[in-house]
């Protein structure tokens, strides 16, 4: 069976088992979104895919309504922006749930680069030139684990083309561990 294939069916089956476990927490998660602030539960993103093909990727929104659709490095004063409940979203990674949907449809994955903002040119033109937008993005990847949010655009490019060319369903198991590992310490997240 090609990586391709084995990776797919990866992805679709814990997929599958995060929503049926997770069901009920997101649920509970949309609620406290809508409660303790004006606007959808969900924020959806225009992210760049593979071949550069720009998606729809849905997150449990963490900024308030008007924020300008730009990493959150490049906000003046991002935690003005952050709604009552999106320090302990984005602290948790909890704000990423929604993706599971992104996996179950095809357009991303469990594990690869983390898709850019389309507005993000710097960044798609550096993983262009290095072949790394024939990658499905991912939840996470090998740039994630290596720095997450405190990583400079340069480096994030050379540790996802590292994984384009190390990429195998051990590194992905291994990379989906450090997540973990990262989420539950809280390292490199941006708040």
């Amino acid at each position: 069976m090609s990586y391709s294939l084995s990776k797919r069916i990866l992805d679709l089956s814990l997929a599958s088992v995060a929503v049926a476990l997770l069901l009920l927490p997101a649920v509970l998660l949309a609620l406290l979104v809508r409660l303790t602030s004006p606007g959808p539960a969900l924020y959806w993103s225009d992210r760049v895919g593979r071949h550069n093909r720009v998606f729809r990727m849905p997150k449990f929104r963490s900024m308030r309504l008007g924020t300008p659709a730009v990493a959150t490095h490049l906000l003046t004063d991002p935690q003005a922006r952050l709604t009552p409940i999106g320090s302990f979203l984005r602290k948790s990674s909890l704000d990423e749930l929604p993706q599971l949907w992104s996996i179950l449809v095809g357009d991303m994955s469990f594990v690869g680069p983390r898709p850019a903002l389309y507005n993000q040119l710097d960044l798609i033109a550096l993983r262009t030139e290095r072949g790394v937008h024939e990658l499905l993005p991912g939840l996470t990847g090998w740039a994630q684990v290596n720095g997450r949010d405190d990583v400079p655009i340069s480096e994030k490019v050379e540790l996802d083309s590292e994984y384009l060319q190390r990429r195998s369903l051990p590194l992905d198991l291994r990379i989906l561990w450090l997540t973990f590992v990262k989420v539950l310490l809280r390292e490199g997240v941006s708040h």
